[in-house]
C-alpha cells in the first residue's frame, strides 16, 4: 500500500475548514491523504461564530448567506443539516438608510442600486428628482456605454462605474453604504471587476444596467428567498464539519511560524515557540493575507508584495430582549438599516454624528433567533471607526452601540443578552486592479509545487465562495 500523503492546511476559517472537511471524505473513501489542519486560535470558523443563550440565536459575524450560489446550501445538505436549513423572512424584507437623522425605505425591487421595475424607484422619496432622471435616461444610453466598456477594459472603482451609469447622488446615497456595509470599505477605492462583476459583465454585454437587470426579473424563474441560514445558527455549520472530522486532524494553538519546500517535500514550524518541525507533501495556506505574507515572504518575495493589501476592520455589538422588554419596542418592519458614509466636510463637526455602518433586526431577517415575542439587534462598527475603537471596552461599545441604536429607533430598554465581538482586519479590501493582482499571484504560487493559496482575500469574501475555493483546492490534489 503506498503511503499516505500528508497535507497540512494552514489557517482554520471557512475555506480551510472547507478544505479539510473535503480532504478527510476523501480519505475515508479510502484516498491516501492524511490531513492536519493548523489553527493558531483556540478555535475553528474564523469569524463564524454563533453563541446560544436564554433562547436567543447570536451571531457573532455572518448570520447566513446569499442563496443564488450554491456551495454552502449544499454542504450543509452532505452534513445532514437540510433539515435546519432556513429561508430569510422575505415577507419582512425592507432595508433602510439613515438619512438626515431619520429611515428611509430602499425602493423594493433593487439588484444593489439598480432597479428591476420603475414603479417602487419613482415613487420613493429617497432620491431626487436629478436622480430619478438619471435612472430614466441610462437605458437611452445603452449604446454608448456599451462602446464606453468595450474600449476601457482596463478595472476601475465601483463609484466610478455607478457615476457613470446613474450619476453622484446615487453612488453616495446608494452604492457606498451598500458596499460598506460588506466590506467596511471605500466605493472610490473598491474594484468593480471584483466587487461587482455580474454588472460589469452586463455592461459589456447589454451597455445599460437597467434593461439587463429588468430582462432579467421578467425570465427569473426562481423565485426562493434572498439569503439563508440555519436553525441554530451558522455556526452549526462549523460545528457539524469539526465533528466530521478526525481530532488528530485538528491543532489549536498550533501557529505556523514558516514553510521551506526541501526537495520533494514542505518542512513547516509551528507551535507557541515555533520549536515543532514537520514534513509535509503539500501545503493549503488558508491564512489571512497578511499572515500568508509573511509566510511566503522568503520562498517568494514578489508573491508577498502581491499579498500586501489593506483590510478593514469589524466590531459587531449584538444586543438582545426578552418579549417583555421588546414590548416596549418600536423597530419597524425590515432587515435593518445603513448608514451612508460621512461626508468629509462634515467630518470633527460638534452635532452628533452616527459611526455605524449597519444594524440588523436579526429577529426579523431568521425565524427562530429569539424568544417568542423577542428582540435581537445587531450593530456593525466597521472601516476607519472599526480601528478607532478596537481599544475600547466591551461594556464601552456595547453602550456606544446602544446610544447609536437609539438615536435611529428611539430608546432602548435594558438588554437581557449582549455580546461584543472584534474582527481586526477581517476584511480584504478588493482595490481596482484586484483580479489582475491576484491573477499574477496564483500565476507564481503554480510554480511552487504542492502549494494551494486560499481564503477571502482572493476571490469572495461570503461563506459561499469560501465553501468553494476550499473544496475545489483540496480536489486539485487528487483530480
Amino acid at each position: 500500500m503506498a503511503p499516505s500523503r500528508k497535507i497540512a492546511v494552514i489557517g482554520g476559517g471557512m475555506a480551510g475548514l472547507a478544505a479539510t472537511y473535503e480532504l478527510a471524505k476523501m480519505q475515508r473513501q479510502g484516498a491516501p491523504i492524511e490531513p492536519t489542519l493548523f489553527e493558531a486560535s483556540g478555535r475553528l470558523g474564523g469569524t463564524v461564530e454563533t453563541l446560544r443563550k436564554d433562547g436567543f440565536v447570536l451571531e457573532c459575524g455572518p448570520d447566513g448567506w446569499v442563496t443564488e450560489k450554491p456551495w454552502a446550501r449544499e454542504l450543509a445538505i452532505e452534513l445532514g443539516l437540510e433539515g435546519e436549513l432556513i429561508p430569510s423572512n422575505d415577507a419582512q424584507r425592507r432595508t433602510y438608510l439613515l438619512q438626515s437623522g431619520s429611515l428611509q425605505p430602499m425602493p423594493e425591487g433593487l439588484r444593489m442600486m439598480v432597479p428591476s421595475n420603475w414603479a417602487p424607484l419613482l415613487a420613493s422619496p429617497l432620491l431626487t428628482a436629478q436622480a430619478k432622471l438619471a435612472y430614466l435616461r441610462e437605458p437611452g444610453r445603452a449604446a454608448e456605454l456599451k462602446a464606453w466598456a468595450a474600449n476601457h477594459p482596463e478595472d476601475e472603482s465601483v463609484s466610478q462605474l455607478v457615476r457613470r451609469h446613474f450619476g453622484d447622488e446615487v453612488a453616495e446615497k446608494l452604492a457606498a453604504p451598500l458596499l460598506s456595509g460588506v466590506f467596511g470599505g471605500d466605493v472610490a477605492r473598491l474594484s468593480a471587476q471584483a466587487v461587482m462583476a455580474p454588472f460589469v459583465a452586463m455592461e459589456r454585454e447589454h451597455g445599460s444596467l437597467v434593461l439587463a437587470v429588468q430582462q432579467r426579473a421578467l425570465s427569473a424563474t426562481n423565485r426562493s428567498s434572498i439569503f439563508a441560514s440555519l436553525r441554530d445558527g451558522v455556526g452549526a455549520l462549523i460545528e457539524a464539519i469539526i465533528a466530521s472530522l478526525p481530532e488528530t486532524a485538528i491543532r489549536l494553538r498550533h501557529p505556523v511560524s514558516s514553510i521551506e519546500r526541501s526537495g520533494d517535500q514542505w518542512t513547516l514550524r509551528s507551535g507557541e515557540s515555533g520549536d515543532k518541525q514537520e514534513r509535509f507533501d503539500a501545503i493549503i495556506l488558508a491564512a489571512p493575507a497578511h499572515a500568508a505574507s509573511d509566510l511566503l515572504s522568503p520562498l517568494d518575495p514578489r508573491s508577498a508584495d502581491l499579498l500586501a493589501m489593506d483590510a478593514s476592520s469589524a466590531i459587531i455589538v449584538v444586543l438582545g430582549f426578552s418579549p417583555q422588554q421588546a414590548a416596549r419596542m418600536r423597530i419597524p418592519r425590515g432587515f435593518g438599516f445603513l448608514v451612508p458614509p460621512q461626508p468629509p466636510h462634515q467630518a470633527g463637526r460638534a452635532a452628533p454624528r452616527n459611526s455605524l455602518l449597519a444594524a440588523t433586526f436579526l429577529d426579523q431577517k431568521f425565524a427562530d433567533r429569539v424568544p417568542a415575542g423577542g428582540k435581537l439587534l445587531r450593530a456593525f462598527f466597521g472601516g476607519s471607526e472599526a480601528a478607532r475603537l478596537m481599544g475600547e471596552t466591551d461594556a464601552s461599545l456595547a453602550a456606544l452601540a446602544r446610544q447609536q441604536l437609539e438615536q435611529v429607533l428611539g430608546p432602548l430598554p435594558e438588554s437581557a443578552v449582549e455580546l461584543v465581538r472584534r474582527w481586526p482586519r477581517s476584511l480584504p479590501q478588493y482595490e481596482v486592479g484586484h483580479l489582475q493582482r491576484v491573477e499574477e499571484l496564483q500565476q507564481r504560487i503554480a510554480r511552487i509545487p504542492a502549494l494551494r493559496l486560499i481564503g477571502n482575500a482572493y476571490y469572495g469574501v461570503g461563506l459561499p465562495d469560501l465553501i468553494r475555493e476550499g473544496r475545489s483546492a483540496a480536489r486539485a490534489f487528487f483530480p
